[in-house]
């Protein structure tokens, strides 16, 4: 029998998975595994939690639909928990596993657990299969070498939209032969290291994880209600449920995949028509491609002060009283209070409220910026190491911003975007 280990990570899913669909497709059996990584649920340098609740939460709701979704083709989620490199070594031995089949990894810390199991398995005569499984276009399918890309985002955009092509999406497998797989046992938050916190309740969507859910909320904003169609016109809303697709959270786990997302969306335009709108989903997921690129090229560079520019810039002494007051949404600054104490009390906040607290933090109080893409690391349930640390080089100015410094006038901000108040006085009242 040839048994082979399907590693599941950030691809939480049984669509569109390439690395399931090869794993099936080479062997006689498969244990779909799962490893709570140690490292996962530390402290970082900056003291703020690697994993915070909200988003353990999620986690923990999305393996739970991700074994009973196994379970309907014959198979289940073994749950390990310690260091990859240890854990899956011990796995191999005890079935005479001969392939660990899983999704590649491009970002620093990810890379390094990758090359550490690779090591162990060598030592095993185990073989390690990595495929990409997170981006809209696939690597291998990109007009430019990763070394080669360019680092103006809408440079990369153009070329790609014109000489790449989106490959096809993999359907789901009809069934999965597995040796027996015990009842699922995930460890609790406690367990984790971590406290359950409940979701405020004016939160803009009570997320829930899983890939039944990403799939529900699709269908919801795409054919239920057609939101999708003005997209473009409302992303900037701050709330509500179906200002923006939401779609983030359930692609950071890889509960849903971005091709399937495209697919789905070519069959609305089918049916309902394409506009800017319906355009503009799939821009803003090439941003999310571009950011995982540019980690790939630039590799720990993008978690350095200075950034991939090498570039100096003002930043005052730490000063922790300000970092918490801006945590807490203490800052005086009603727009900057209000996304702050959304983010604090539901792991979530706007794209507007993202860029305009990030330049704050950067211009006006002139922290170091990896102090608030560290809080965000930790607080986000949409984190996703390559958009976030990403986004918040490319505010402080380090980044991949052609403008370099890219301030943002809050006032002006607060009355443009939130002109009726209704959003600061949701989060602002006591």
């Amino acid at each position: 029998m040839r048994t082979t280990i399907v590693w599941f990570k950030t691809d939480l899913r049984l669509h569109d998975n390439e690395t399931l669909i090869k794993a099936i497709a080479q062997s006689d059996q498969i244990i779909p595994v799962y490893c709570f990584d140690d490292a996962e649920f530390v402290t970082t340098e900056f003291g703020f939690q690697k994993t915070g609740s909200f988003r353990a939460q999620f986690l923990l709701e999305s393996l739970i639909d991700l074994d009973k979704n196994l379970r309907e083709l014959g198979s289940g989620l073994l749950i390990l928990k310690g260091k990859p490199e240890v854990e899956i070594p011990a796995l191999v031995q005890q079935y005479k596993v001969t392939k660990v089949f899983s999704k590649r990894e491009v970002s620093y810390e990810e890379k390094q657990t990758e090359n550490k199991v690779l090591e162990e398995l060598f030592k095993l005569k185990c073989e390690l299969k990595t495929f990409s499984t997170s981006t809209l276009y696939h690597a291998e399918d990109l007009p430019f070498s990763i070394k080669d890309i360019p680092d103006v985002f809408t440079n990369f955009r153009k070329k790609t939209e014109k000489d790449a092509v989106i490959r096809t999406a993999f359907d789901v497998p009809n069934q999965i032969q597995s040796p027996e797989i015990p009842e699922l046992k995930l460890p609790t938050l406690e367990e984790l290291g971590l406290e359950f916190k409940p979701i405020d309740s004016r939160a803009a969507l009570p997320f829930k994880g899983g890939e039944t859910e990403a799939i529900k909320r699709l269908n919801h904003y795409f054919f239920e209600t057609q939101c999708i169609s003005s997209y473009k016109v409302t992303r900037n809303g701050l709330v509500g449920s179906d200002y923006s697709s939401k779609f983030s959270a359930w692609l950071a786990l890889g509960c849903i995949s971005p091709r399937f997302i495209v697919n789905e969306l070519k069959k609305y335009e089918a049916q309902f028509g394409a506009n800017e709108s319906t355009y503009w989903l799939i821009f803003e997921l090439l941003w999310r491609d571009y950011f995982r690129f540019m980690m790939k090229k630039y590799n720990a560079k993008f978690f350095q002060q200075a950034g991939i520019q090498n570039k100096g810039i003002s930043v005052n002494k730490h000063n922790t009283h300000q970092l918490q007051e801006w945590i807490n949404g203490k800052t005086g600054v009603d727009f900057v209070d209000a996304n702050m104490l959304e983010l604090k009390l539901t792991g979530f906040m706007s794209n507007r409220g993202r860029q305009n607290v990030a330049s704050y933090l950067c211009n006006d109080l002139k922290l170091d910026w990896r102090y608030g893409a560290a809080y965000f690391e930790q607080q986000l349930i949409d984190y996703d190491v390559c958009s976030n640390w990403g986004n918040w080089a490319y505010l402080a100015g380090v980044g991949n911003d052609p403008r370099g410094n890219r301030y943002f006038n809050i006032d002006k901000q607060a009355s443009d975007y939130d002109k009726d108040k209704k959003y600061r006085n949701l989060w602002l009242k006591s």
